[in-house]
């Protein structure tokens, strides 16, 4: 059998003391991230927002295939083109293919299917899920392709947050139309839809609360 390549593991430490504070500094950190749908248009540095994206691909993935990729749009045209087309899905959705439960659900939300932030924010970010790879004219299956982007998604809202950013996680459904306009390759599928910048001055936020940990965790 071929040997495998391995390199030694350096962790950090830190005594339990340490790390109970910055666990718990951390949670407080966190626990301010909010969903913003009010941009400013205010520019920001794209390195801020390529650092982010690094971030984002330092997650775990399926047999490390990193089935991910990340379009970084700032262009106007563009932008507005995905706002058209978001638009033309959302109204289609609040028309006829919402349940009532559904839209009663987004209520405290104030949301419909006008999207203006998506032309507004200086960034969007389309997260994409790589289904498979060509190799040599052959298709290689990726593993674990949501379960994975998704980890990654959520390590890049993190570090949105903790560069002092806001996004919203924008999920017009169906989402095929963001690789027809941003001409996708046919082995990936559209996974979300993340505008990024600073908050409007004005911004205000739904008065929502989070589930208490008694909530959602169970001991054994």
């Amino acid at each position: 059998m071929e040997d495998k390549k391995f390199i030694p593991f350096e962790g950090h430490k830190f005594s339990e003391e340490e790390m109970i504070q910055r666990s718990e500094e951390h949670y407080y950190f966190m626990d301010t991230r909010r969903s913003i749908r009010e941009f400013s248009s205010r520019p920001v540095p794209r390195e801020i927002l390529e650092n982010i994206i690094k971030t984002a691909s330092t997650a775990p993935s399926g047999a490390h295939k990193q089935p991910w990729s990340f379009c970084l749009v700032s262009s106007a045209e563009m932008k507005r083109k995905i706002k058209l087309a978001a638009e033309e899905q959302e109204k289609e959705n609040y028309s006829s293919r919402m349940s009532i439960r559904w839209i009663n659900d987004l209520n405290p939300f104030g949301t419909n299917w006008q999207k203006p932030f998506l032309e507004i924010a200086p960034y969007l970010i389309v997260v994409f899920k790589r289904i498979y790879e060509t190799v040599d004219g052959e298709k290689h299956n990726n593993y674990y392709v949501s379960e994975s982007v998704g980890i990654a998604t959520g390590m890049l809202l993190s570090a949105i947050h903790h560069a002092g950013l806001c996004s919203l996680t924008h999920t017009p459904s169906p989402l095929n139309f963001l690789a027809e306009v941003l001409e996708r390759p046919e082995n990936e599928r559209a996974f979300l839809l993340i505008p990024v910048g600073y908050a409007a001055e004005e911004a205000k936020i739904p008065d929502i609360k989070r589930k208490p940990l008694h909530e959602i965790v169970t001991y054994f």
